[in-house]
């Protein structure tokens, strides 16, 4: 598949992944240093050639061909949580289509401590190039985990010790009055629509991110990214 966006591309580069690389010419000279740097080599095209190829214009001037990226096992991210001798921390995605949510998410997931992100097959954005671009590169750096069904796979976590809060507008607790330091996994529902009544159900706790009164609500991606920093700060780190 075509990937596009710098740190996408880049991250693609420095862990071999890339298969050919094209560059807009006109494109800043950090970013040809950077290739020539870890010694990529890449084809200078007229910027109109990668809008044509990647049928957008927000590719940052540079692609790559890559193997399609594949999903992991839920073992992978266990094993992540164990090498860093931390409890495991995992998110799990409700109904999010949107592949910029989806690949914001995953960015503030590996930004701050998770080990792993879950979402089903069915009711999820794919791991597309947008995904990709959004994530800016993190989507190649953390397990994410495809589940056929989401309750059932949450059941499981449970049965392995993962205690399972779900955000939730109408939560009746805060991140405060939570246990931030066992083994977690923090579900977030697509927007508007939320967790669906089944997964709600399937959650041992429900939590809200205080807001104002007057901001009826968040963006999915911005509570997951507060509720991730409140558990980093209760586990001391940073």
């Amino acid at each position: 598949m075509w990937i596009y966006g710098r740190n996408p591309v880049l991250e693609a580069l420095k862990e071999g992944r890339a298969r050919r690389v094209l560059v807009a010419r006109g494109v800043e000279g950090w970013l040809l240093r950077e290739l020539e740097r870890l010694g990529a080599p890449y084809i200078p095209v007229p910027r109109i050639e990668l809008d044509t190829l990647l049928k957008t214009t927000h590719h940052q001037g540079i692609a790559a061909l890559v193997e399609a990226p594949r999903y992991a096992s839920l073992e992978e991210a266990f094993r992540l949580a164990q090498s860093r001798k931390e409890p495991p921390l995992l998110v799990a995605l409700d109904g999010i289509t949107d592949p910029r949510n989806y690949g914001a998410m995953i960015r503030s997931a590996l930004a701050l401590g998770a080990h792993g992100v879950l979402s089903e097959e069915r009711r999820a954005a794919p791991l597309s190039p947008l995904a990709l671009k959004a994530s800016a590169g993190a989507a190649l750096k953390l397990p994410l985990v495809k589940v056929k069904n989401l309750p059932r796979a949450l059941k499981e976590l449970q049965e392995r010790g993962v205690w399972v809060y779900g955000l939730d507008p109408k939560g009746e607790k805060t991140p405060k009055e939570l246990d931030l330091g066992r083994p977690l996994a923090l579900v977030v529902g697509s927007e508007g629509e939320g967790m669906r009544r089944l997964v709600r159900e399937s959650c041992d706790e429900l939590f809200r991110i205080p807001i104002r009164p007057e901001a009826e609500s968040l963006n999915a991606s911005v509570a997951l990214g507060i509720a991730l920093y409140q558990v980093a700060l209760a586990r001391g780190v940073g």
